[in-house]
């Protein structure tokens, strides 16, 4: 397999548009040891031919064109793209904006689950998709499926399954009580397999904890995408950006006795790297205190453009 990744960044990015933070001020004046970042997604390949997205981030237009391996092929025709299908995570617009960049007339599939489906449904922006051209499919937790597209299969498999968190914040509740209206499923994770090698990886974008079943589920994972969004809960009330912690995000910090750094430290886990890294997050800047304890605890920072081959 060959895995992209697209944008390493949650919401807005680095810098975000009307953030004045440290990182995203840094980053814009080419302060060393930082890298912009655009949001989270995925792209994988078994065969660097058919490509599936594992998310459709609102930065997805630049993704693909930095990315050689997803742009039209020469001579197939005036338009044509090696995007086979989408599968998401969550209904968040961080997940979900980008499909309206793939509106051109061009036919792929999406695979969701029959929540995230029901709110593009509802949505009539999504109607720029010609459902005679982009067909959705309903997912269900852990049941693994053969990702097609249009033509067909792409030779990969992949199983959904339920991460603790939230749901989208353009979907709470506040009158559900202090879940918001939050269900299973509304944030999961993806065991993603080539079957004709058997090689596998998990990516899990969003998490709030590490439970004893998805510790289960990931122990000896040869390799793990996960939710690195803040490294202290409360980074973003203490730099004045936003006055919420991780906990109310839904989104777990990398550091202290219940982060995700000792959360998973004893998994056995081949290779680890952070993505969903909010513009807040110390970790960012390369010669902080926070990487070298990342790197030191085994972890990898994603970053725009990494690739891993399996």
């Amino acid at each position: 397999m060959i895995i992209k990744v697209l944008g390493s960044a949650a919401g807005g990015g680095l810098p975000q548009w009307n953030c004045n933070g440290r990182n995203s001020a840094d980053v814009r004046g080419g302060v060393a040891g930082l890298k912009p970042r655009t949001q989270t997604s995925l792209a994988v390949s078994a065969d660097g031919k058919q490509w599936v997205l594992l998310n459709a981030a609102p930065d997805l237009r630049q993704q693909i064109n930095d990315t050689a391996e997803l742009h039209p092929a020469a001579g197939a025709g005036a338009r044509n793209s090696p995007i086979k299908a989408v599968v998401l995570t969550n209904g968040d617009v961080d997940a979900v904006a980008g499909l309206l960049t793939l509106r051109e007339g061009q036919a792929f599939n999406i695979y969701a689950s029959e929540r995230v489906l029901h709110v593009l449904a509802t949505n009539s922006i999504f109607n720029v998709l010609d459902s005679k051209l982009v067909q959705r499919f309903p997912t269900t937790l852990g049941q693994a499926f053969d990702v097609a597209g249009p033509d067909g299969p792409v030779g990969l498999t992949i199983e959904p399954f339920a991460v603790p968190g939230k749901v989208a914040l353009y979907l709470e509740d506040e009158t559900a009580g202090s879940d918001f209206g939050t269900e299973e499923g509304d944030t999961i994770g993806l065991k993603i397999t080539d079957p004709a090698t058997s090689h596998h990886f998990f990516y899990v974008p969003g998490c709030a904890k590490v439970d004893d079943k998805l510790r289960a589920r990931l122990k000896s994972a040869p390799l793990l995408f996960f939710d690195g969004t803040l490294y202290t809960n409360d980074e973003m009330i203490k730099q004045g950006l936003l006055q919420k912690t991780g906990d109310r995000m839904g989104h777990m910090n990398m550091s202290g006795d219940g982060g995700s750094i000792a959360s998973l430290a004893d998994l056995g886990i081949g290779r680890k790297v952070f993505v969903h890294i909010n513009n807040s997050n110390p970790a960012l800047r390369e010669d902080s205190s926070e990487r070298a304890a990342v790197e030191k605890a085994g972890w990898e920072v994603g970053y725009d453009g990494m690739e891993i081959r399996t």
